[in-house]
């Protein structure tokens, strides 16, 4: 990658900001908090926040990283004290990617920084893709709809340019975790819905129509334009 990536933490441990280094020489950290202002950041920015930070609810933090042009794109991971539905139902709401149940260990930041690079590098070495009057830049990360850009967050990004990579076929939900890199026995297969459901939404307030076809009992596919 040609810009060096940040990694946004909620917490300034030094075996954390160790962790960013040892997963990515060539990464910096960024610890934010309640007045924390974000500039821009050239690289990919994946952020890991705290359920309960010292001085602001990690929601809240969600909510401000996706209102910051700099980090609106970002991969943001909300790192749960409990596992339960509601926690993971207000992290996806506030903006969150995914989540995982805490602590957050040096081991498990790194695991999760190098999946994500992996994805992030995949993607900036693929051909632009389309789908009718769909383009997806995948370099630049940007959707446009006849030739107007759509903002759509990360994993409703890669599910995307997933379907449109392998139309005509039916995925299952737990097979698109999987696409995602996620871990199956923590993601609730319903969360796939939530995704999909806020990608169809943004691309119909632009007015595009929505690229997928809801297989009953099974999961979504992509039927391909004739």
């Amino acid at each position: 990658m040609s810009d060096s990536p940040t990694v946004i933490l909620t917490t300034e441990s030094p075996d954390l900001l160790a962790a960013v280094t040892l997963a990515m020489p060539d990464a910096h950290a960024l610890v934010v908090g309640r007045n924390s202002c974000i500039g821009r950041l050239p690289g990919p920015v994946f952020c890991f926040i705290d359920w309960l930070p010292p001085e602001v609810s990690g929601l809240e933090i969600c909510r401000r990283l996706r209102e910051f042009p700099a980090t609106a794109h970002s991969h943001i991971t909300l790192v749960l004290d409990e596992n339960d539905a509601d926690s993971r139902r207000r992290a996806l709401k506030a903006g969150a990617d995914d989540y995982l149940l805490g602590p957050l260990t040096p081991d498990l930041l790194i695991s999760c920084i190098q999946k994500y690079a992996r994805c992030t590098y995949a993607r900036q070495h693929a051909p632009t893709l389309k789908h009718g009057e769909l383009t997806l830049d995948l370099v630049a990360y940007r959707v446009l709809w006849r030739k107007q850009p759509i903002k759509l967050m990360s994993n409703q990004f890669r599910l995307l340019a997933h379907f449109i990579e392998h139309p005509n076929q039916v995925f299952t939900r737990g097979s698109l975790i999987a696409v995602l890199g996620k871990d199956e026995h923590e993601i609730d297969e319903r969360t796939v819905d939530v995704w999909v459901g806020r990608m169809r939404r943004t691309l119909k307030a632009c007015g595009a129509p929505d690229p997928l076809r809801t297989v009953r009992s099974i999961g979504y596919v992509l039927d391909k334009s004739s």
